[in-house]
Protein backbone atom coordinates (compact mmCIF):
# COMPACT_ATOMS: atom_id res chain seq x y z
CA UNK A 1 0.00 0.00 0.00
CA UNK A 2 2.90 2.31 0.52
CA UNK A 3 4.25 2.13 -2.82
CA UNK A 4 0.56 2.92 -4.24
CA UNK A 5 0.50 6.05 -1.62
CA UNK A 6 3.68 7.30 -3.12
CA UNK A 7 2.79 6.98 -6.85
CA UNK A 8 -0.36 8.86 -6.03
CA UNK A 9 1.27 11.66 -3.74
CA UNK A 10 3.74 12.30 -6.54
CA UNK A 11 1.08 12.07 -8.99
CA UNK A 12 -1.10 14.59 -7.58
CA UNK A 13 1.76 17.03 -6.79
CA UNK A 14 3.62 16.89 -9.66
CA UNK A 15 0.16 17.36 -11.55
CA UNK A 16 -0.56 20.00 -8.88
CA UNK A 17 2.45 21.48 -9.51
CA UNK A 18 2.01 21.88 -13.33
CA UNK A 19 -1.78 23.58 -13.49
CA UNK A 20 -0.38 26.22 -10.83
CA UNK A 21 2.59 26.71 -12.93
CA UNK A 22 -0.03 27.29 -16.28
CA UNK A 23 -2.78 29.18 -14.12
CA UNK A 24 0.21 31.86 -13.04
CA UNK A 25 1.51 32.53 -16.42
CA UNK A 26 -2.40 32.19 -18.24
CA UNK A 27 -2.80 34.93 -15.67
CA UNK A 28 -0.40 36.83 -16.50
CA UNK A 29 -0.51 36.31 -19.93
CA UNK A 30 2.96 35.19 -20.17
CA UNK A 31 1.93 31.91 -22.24
CA UNK A 32 2.39 32.44 -26.13
CA UNK A 33 0.23 30.65 -28.40
CA UNK A 34 0.94 26.90 -28.85
CA UNK A 35 -0.61 23.69 -29.48
CA UNK A 36 0.68 22.10 -26.83
CA UNK A 37 -0.98 24.11 -23.25
CA UNK A 38 -3.64 26.25 -22.02
CA UNK A 39 -6.74 26.73 -23.64
CA UNK A 40 -6.68 25.08 -27.13
CA UNK A 41 -10.05 25.85 -28.37
CA UNK A 42 -10.29 26.94 -32.61
CA UNK A 43 -11.71 29.93 -30.95
CA UNK A 44 -8.55 30.39 -28.54
CA UNK A 45 -6.00 29.77 -31.28
CA UNK A 46 -7.28 32.12 -34.09
CA UNK A 47 -5.34 35.26 -32.51
CA UNK A 48 -2.79 35.96 -30.04
CA UNK A 49 -4.99 38.61 -28.52
CA UNK A 50 -7.86 35.35 -28.40
CA UNK A 51 -5.41 33.08 -26.94
CA UNK A 52 -3.94 35.38 -24.20
CA UNK A 53 -7.36 36.31 -22.60
CA UNK A 54 -8.70 32.73 -22.82
CA UNK A 55 -5.63 31.80 -20.60
CA UNK A 56 -6.20 35.12 -18.65
CA UNK A 57 -9.67 33.93 -17.67
CA UNK A 58 -9.01 30.45 -17.21
CA UNK A 59 -5.97 31.37 -15.07
CA UNK A 60 -7.87 31.53 -11.23
CA UNK A 61 -9.49 28.16 -12.63
CA UNK A 62 -6.08 26.15 -12.95
CA UNK A 63 -4.85 28.04 -9.86
CA UNK A 64 -7.73 26.61 -7.48
CA UNK A 65 -7.64 23.01 -9.40
CA UNK A 66 -3.63 23.15 -8.98
CA UNK A 67 -3.56 24.35 -5.26
CA UNK A 68 -6.48 21.19 -4.60
CA UNK A 69 -3.99 18.66 -6.52
CA UNK A 70 -1.36 19.35 -4.37
CA UNK A 71 -2.82 19.98 -0.97
CA UNK A 72 -5.00 16.34 -2.07
CA UNK A 73 -1.13 15.11 -2.79
CA UNK A 74 0.55 16.32 0.44
CA UNK A 75 -2.18 15.05 2.77
CA UNK A 76 -1.71 11.57 1.29
CA UNK A 77 0.76 10.19 3.50
CA UNK A 78 -0.40 11.27 6.89
CA UNK A 79 -3.16 9.18 5.81
CA UNK A 80 -3.32 5.76 7.42
CA UNK A 81 -6.53 3.73 6.46
CA UNK A 82 -6.56 2.65 2.49
CA UNK A 83 -9.66 4.15 1.96
CA UNK A 84 -8.99 7.35 2.95
CA UNK A 85 -6.21 7.40 0.76
CA UNK A 86 -7.86 6.04 -2.03
CA UNK A 87 -10.75 8.71 -1.40
CA UNK A 88 -8.82 11.92 -0.87
CA UNK A 89 -6.96 11.11 -3.97
CA UNK A 90 -9.81 10.47 -5.69
CA UNK A 91 -11.37 13.97 -4.60
CA UNK A 92 -7.84 15.35 -5.41
CA UNK A 93 -7.56 14.57 -9.02
CA UNK A 94 -11.62 15.01 -10.13
CA UNK A 95 -11.68 18.33 -8.20
CA UNK A 96 -8.63 19.22 -9.81
CA UNK A 97 -10.04 17.89 -13.29
CA UNK A 98 -13.07 19.61 -12.93
CA UNK A 99 -11.59 23.15 -12.23
CA UNK A 100 -9.59 22.51 -15.16
CA UNK A 101 -12.65 22.10 -17.26
CA UNK A 102 -14.55 24.86 -15.75
CA UNK A 103 -11.08 26.89 -16.68
CA UNK A 104 -11.32 25.91 -20.58
CA UNK A 105 -14.87 26.52 -20.65
CA UNK A 106 -14.82 29.55 -19.58
CA UNK A 107 -11.64 31.26 -21.39
CA UNK A 108 -13.61 29.58 -24.47
CA UNK A 109 -16.33 31.61 -24.14
CA UNK A 110 -14.00 34.67 -23.76
CA UNK A 111 -11.89 34.10 -26.51
CA UNK A 112 -15.72 33.84 -28.64
CA UNK A 113 -15.91 36.94 -27.85
CA UNK A 114 -12.82 38.69 -29.03
CA UNK A 115 -13.10 39.60 -32.72
CA UNK A 116 -11.92 37.23 -35.49
CA UNK A 117 -8.75 39.03 -37.03
CA UNK A 118 -9.78 41.16 -40.19
CA UNK A 119 -8.38 38.68 -43.18
CA UNK A 120 -4.50 40.45 -45.20
CA UNK A 121 -5.32 42.68 -47.82
CA UNK A 122 -3.21 43.33 -50.64
CA UNK A 123 0.20 40.88 -50.85
CA UNK A 124 0.40 38.22 -53.63
CA UNK A 125 -2.60 36.11 -51.86
CA UNK A 126 -3.88 33.97 -55.28
CA UNK A 127 -1.40 35.68 -57.69
CA UNK A 128 0.33 33.57 -59.67
CA UNK A 129 3.08 34.30 -62.94
CA UNK A 130 3.96 38.09 -61.32
CA UNK A 131 1.13 40.03 -60.29
CA UNK A 132 3.41 41.05 -57.24
CA UNK A 133 4.87 44.00 -59.04
CA UNK A 134 2.29 46.68 -57.89
CA UNK A 135 0.08 46.53 -60.53
CA UNK A 136 3.33 46.99 -63.10
CA UNK A 137 3.26 44.95 -65.86
CA UNK A 138 6.37 43.10 -65.65
CA UNK A 139 6.63 42.30 -69.88
CA UNK A 140 8.04 45.98 -70.81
Amino acid sequence: MLAVQVILCAVLVLGGIGLLLLGWRGLRAQLSRNRYVGVRTPAALRSEDAFRLANRVAGPANLAGGAVAVLAGISLPALASTFSVVMVAVIGLVGAFALMAVGGVIGNRAAEAVPAPAPAVGGCAGCAGGCCGGGAALSE
